[in-house]
């Protein structure tokens, strides 16, 4: 389930690129982009938990629990970090990004955003929060060249300096956003924390309207279905599958996941924009699903064939008819943790 939703997520958020041209084509400019987005996410989202208040609570029991390299947090503290998340990453990350856009083209500043996964990967396992186990290499490494095939395969691209440094910062950004939201996604629900995201950015972003004359919003109703779009699909439903599946695998495995998302980006452009995708942007995409597979099989052998050193914990298994617990009953009363991101 939890790789389920991070690949809907990134296809979510993949579908955001093609929302975002035709949004443009349609006379919305970049600040007006970005504010809408992020506010009528906000109502959107309040007014879910208005109409279902029991999607406030976070479910019992936590897939991943209070994990290793989580600080104990107190209510006040875990909705302050979420609003910050919004407030100061997601919308510093967006900013940069939507700037990089004005200065490079697509698919060279995608390429430099993809090198999130790996700065993800590896201060995750410094943190003491992952394990970098060889599958878990072997599938970082076939998403990181599936996406670089992905995104070279589309052809020619510009170098802009200033261009290529605000992406770089984006994807430094977003791998700080996703480590500090692994240490709050398990303590509020989903719903909860994206309203708690997505009100901190709008609030950011409402403000420095203010500051700078605000934004034009005279545009016509292609123009705001194009930003419902990219409000509901690229930000509601992409950010609670987000948030869902990081709860449930940990941020490496939401990261390398999350490099779905310049895939689903080429194969929509091929149906909507009339771009086509060559033989190397097929052979990346490969790459990537077989990334996925690799993660998804590690897991499944983790369910189904737990370590020596976890039955040595579970304790001695009597045999039937003797005294003390029935068979396995100390393995299946304590679940078996296969590492950080166990099932």
């Amino acid at each position: 389930m939890g790789a389920a939703l991070c690949l809907l997520s990134a296809a979510c958020f993949g579908a955001m690129a093609i929302f975002g041209k035709l949004a443009y084509d349609a006379g919305v400019s970049p600040g007006a982009l970005l504010l809408v987005r992020f506010a009528l996410a906000a109502v959107l989202l309040g007014i879910v938990l208005l109409v279902r208040p029991g999607l406030r609570r976070a479910a019992s029991g936590s897939p991943r629990g209070e994990a290793a390299g989580r600080p104990a947090m107190t209510r006040g503290r875990v909705t302050a970090v979420a609003v910050g998340l919004g407030a100061v990453g997601y919308a510093t990350q967006a900013s940069l990004f939507f700037s990089a856009l004005r200065l490079m083209d697509a698919s060279l500043l995608a390429l430099i955003l993809y090198t999130y996964p790996v700065m993800v990967t590896v201060v995750a396992v410094l943190l003491g929060r992952d394990r970098l186990t060889p599958a878990r290499g072997a599938a970082l490494a076939a998403a990181s060249g599936g996406t670089l095939l992905v995104l070279l395969g589309a052809g020619g691209v510009s170098f802009h300096p200033l261009g290529a440094l605000l992406a770089f910062t984006s994807a430094i950004t977003y791998t700080v956003y996703i480590l500090v939201a692994d240490t709050v996604v398990h303590r509020l629900a989903p719903v909860a924390l994206s309203a708690l995201v997505m009100t901190g950015a709008a609030g950011t972003l409402g403000a420095r309207a203010l500051l700078t004359g605000g934004v034009d919003l005279r545009f016509g109703a292609p123009g705001w279905l194009w930003l419902a779009c990219i409000a509901v699909v690229s930000t509601v439903v992409a950010m609670l599958t987000f948030f869902a599946g990081l709860r449930r695998t940990g941020p490496s495995t939401a990261a390398i996941m999350s490099t779905f998302e310049p895939v689903v980006t080429a194969a929509l452009a091929t149906v909507f924009l009339g771009e086509s995708l060559t033989p190397v942007q097929l052979a990346g995409g490969a790459l990537v699903l077989s990334s996925v597979a690799v993660l998804q099989l590690r897991r499944a052998g983790a369910r189904t064939n737990p370590s020596p050193a976890a039955v040595r914990r579970a304790g001695p298994v009597r045999r039937p008819g003797s005294a003390g617990p029935s068979p396995g009953a100390e393995l299946h009363a304590r679940p078996v943790r296969c590492g950080p991101d166990h099932p």
